[in-house]
């Protein structure tokens, strides 16, 4: 049959309806619902969204993740940074390289003989992807210090886990060819990366204020971030780079310099975001397949146990140091567990990417195992993230509890 997307936007968006109402009866989070409805609808259960279908629908998921950087970026104001800024770094620090070295070195002690997959798993652990964590916030309509630091933490996460991730890649990949690792040459492809996702978020806000700066009707700022947005995510995809970072740098640089058209340009975002939103964590879980959980045992358990450990311990130290508010030390570990979205897309790079005949057979058996590993646990971190994120914002008191 010839695929339609009109007809599996219109499923989605009513299963994304139906489970809004259902959510708010039973008092959840909006994301938990709409991961474990996208598990029943996908691969798992029902195959309502196919391998095939997930793929001709892959471009909603960028658009959401797009939608989420900007919500994050608007947030960076330099005044809050500055106030907390020693803490979100440190906090950022610990729980990135925390879940980095518990994962590596937990593995290799319970389940030894591999280290390039233990490396390889400890590098996408340190990822935190915001959109489950920033969906939680703005469903209960937190504000706050804890609040501020959040967004701040898992927007420079990402960053931070691109930079370990390459690296990390770069080591394996060395070791599979028999290759040495030039780490000049690493370092120099990251800073790269990175930069040039910066410089095209610059440029574009530049743009931006150009264009609208006498310009105050609604319907012409929607335009025009649009095509921002959609310029963003086209041209990063096009050079290999972050479009997470490459938006976010976007919304922080429109934020610092033009808080106005920034205020303007994020009420625009939030009319429009709960579709998006809604269709990525249902696609999002549509991916995951609980079946996995007989091909991997018991490493996915001792991964998502070490990562968690991790994320809350790095992040409860970190902040210690930094010298956070008590709530931001007693609270912040409990939001950074989210990985649908930065892991996911990571998982499907190493799958692309180890499974070329240059790495021969070792390689596309890690790359399976990973995979599977990965999915695995994304599951468990989108259906119990969300829950402690709510958990840790109402505990602070910043959480305004829905009517």
């Amino acid at each position: 049959m010839e695929f339609n997307p009109f007809i599996y936007l219109a499923i989605i968006f009513f299963a994304a309806f139906l489970t809004k109402s259902i959510t708010r009866r039973i008092k959840i989070p909006e994301v938990t619902g709409y991961v474990l409805v996208g598990v029943l609808m996908g691969v798992s259960l029902l195959h309502i969204l196919s391998p095939r279908i997930l793929d001709h629908l892959s471009a909603v998921s960028t658009v959401a993740l797009g939608i989420i950087a900007f919500i994050i970026g608007v947030e960076l104001r330099m005044d809050v940074i500055k106030r907390l800024g020693k803490s979100i770094l440190l906090i950022v620090l610990f729980e990135c390289f925390g879940a980095f070295l518990l994962v590596f070195f937990v593995l290799s002690y319970f389940f030894p003989g591999n280290p390039h997959m233990h490396l390889l798993l400890a590098s996408v652990a340190s990822a935190t992807a915001p959109a489950a964590t920033v969906a939680v916030i703005k469903q209960y309509k937190s504000k706050g210090e804890l609040t501020s630091t959040i967004m701040a933490v898992v927007g420079i996460d990402d960053a931070m886990a691109l930079v370990i991730y390459v690296f990390a890649s770069g080591i394996v990949k060395a070791g599979l060819t028999g290759s040495e690792a030039h780490f000049a040459l690493i370092i120099g492809k990251t800073l790269l990366s990175i930069g040039e996702s910066i410089l095209l978020g610059l440029v574009t806000a530049w743009l931006f204020r150009r264009l609208l700066v006498q310009i105050r009707d609604t319907e012409w700022v929607m335009l025009l971030i649009a095509a921002a947005l959609m310029a963003i995510l086209g041209i990063s995809e096009k050079l290999g780079n972050s479009e997470l970072l490459a938006v976010m740098a976007f919304g922080s640089i429109l934020v610092n310099t033009s808080p106005t058209l920034a205020k303007r340009g994020t009420a625009v975002v939030e009319n429009f975001s709960p579709l998006f939103l809604a269709a990525f964590f249902l696609l999002g879980g549509a991916h995951l397949d609980v079946r996995v959980l007989g091909q991997i045992g018991i490493i996915g358990l001792v991964y998502f146990a070490a990562r968690s450990t991790g994320k809350i311990g790095g992040a409860a130290l970190g902040a210690t140091i930094g010298g956070a508010p008590k709530q931001v030390r007693t609270w912040i570990g409990f939001t950074l567990l989210p990985q649908v979205g930065v892991a996911l897309a990571l998982a499907l790079s190493i799958n692309k990417e180890f499974t070329q005949p240059m790495y021969g057979s070792a390689g596309a058996e890690m790359a399976h195992y990973i995979i599977n590993i990965l999915l695995f646990t994304t599951i468990i971190t989108e259906i119990v993230g969300p829950l402690l994120t709510r958990f840790a914002l109402k505990k602070s008191g910043e959480a305004r509890e829905q009517a």
